[in-house]
């Protein structure tokens, strides 16, 4: 089934305990539809680069089946750019440089033949282009999922707040959901904001692995334990491509296939870690990625004697 993306596409610049890295190919809307690709190819993006943008980066996304019709370039201006400083626990970063640049006034122009996808993903944007983007579809999608973070949290919040009544998951870490909710406890987050808007809320807690609220169920999925962590950069997204790429495969929005999307979803991002930026998903096989599906699965399956 077709899959929007929108987010950014972006120059990164990452320094770890394990080394560092020039300008390469990064964004939200990067990972989300090179994570999807694995699973869907009716996969089409909405974004803006500056003329500077190389045009090997854009074939990268184009290689893996993904619609680039959509992607503003703009002449006589810069791409954003981020560059952050990871610390060895790799849990904390310092952002070193951020350079708005074309998407400090970014107008989310949807292709007549785009307007109408079965599924949208809405990668972390301001709160105001995302609901602009979703006004100007001709239908609603099947399926809307939404990421954002703390820093909307912060300027945006009433425009956070009427987004996210358009939407229909929403992805965001344990410490946003505390600030969003104003609750501690994740029980009691999780209510809050499914009251906001959001049937499906998912809790992403890094090396803790994700939840997945849904009225009164719920369901934990582990993380992956890694011999080598690389790179953290980019694992949310990459997380969120999986996921909703398992769900525009198979067109089945239900509790249990979301909760089979999730860890499709931690699956790609552990591939995402073991590497700077985005150079190990794009080498990921198809048994490799069955192979990691099947160890998640063993790690959280057990029999109970009762």
């Amino acid at each position: 089934m077709s899959l929007l993306v929108t987010g950014t596409v972006a120059f990164d610049a990452i320094e770890t305990p394990f080394g560092k890295t020039d300008k390469i190919i990064g964004g939200a809307a990067t990972y989300i539809s090179l994570a999807a690709s694995y699973f869907t190819k009716d996969i089409s993006l909405i974004a803006v680069v500056g003329d500077d943008f190389p045009e090997s980066y854009i074939q990268i996304l184009k290689d893996k089946g993904i619609n680039t019709d959509g992607l503003q370039i703009k002449p006589n201006e810069k791409s954003f750019f981020w560059s952050g400083r990871y610390f060895n626990d790799m849990n904390s970063r310092e952002t070193l440089i951020t350079e708005l640049n074309v998407l400090a006034d970014f107008d989310p122009i949807v292709p007549e033949k785009l307007s109408a996808p079965e599924f949208l993903m809405l990668g972390n944007l301001a709160p105001i282009v995302q609901s602009t983007l979703i006004s100007r579809l001709t239908k609603r999608p099947k399926l809307v999922v939404m990421d954002t973070m703390n820093f909307w949290m912060d300027i945006a919040m009433d425009d956070l707040k009427q987004t996210l009544k358009m939407v229909d998951v929403l992805t965001i870490n344990d410490e946003e959901a505390r600030q969003l909710s104003g609750e501690y406890s994740l029980m009691k987050a999780a209510k809050k904001i499914n009251q906001m808007g959001p049937q499906f809320l998912i809790i992403k807690k890094g090396e803790h692995g994700a939840l997945l609220f849904h009225k009164n169920h719920v369901f934990s999925a582990p993380a992956m334990l890694l011999e080598d962590v690389f790179d953290p950069t980019g694992a949310g997204d990459t997380f969120a491509g999986g996921f909703i790429g398992w769900l525009a495969k198979t067109g089945d929005i239900s509790f249990e296939n979301m909760k089979r999307a999730i860890v499709y979803g931690s699956a790609m991002a552990s591939f995402c870690v073991e590497k700077f930026g985005t150079e190990n998903i794009l080498l990921v096989s198809e048994a490799q990625l069955n192979e990691r599906v099947r160890a998640f699965q063993s790690m959280s399956s057990v029999e109970m004697m009762l």
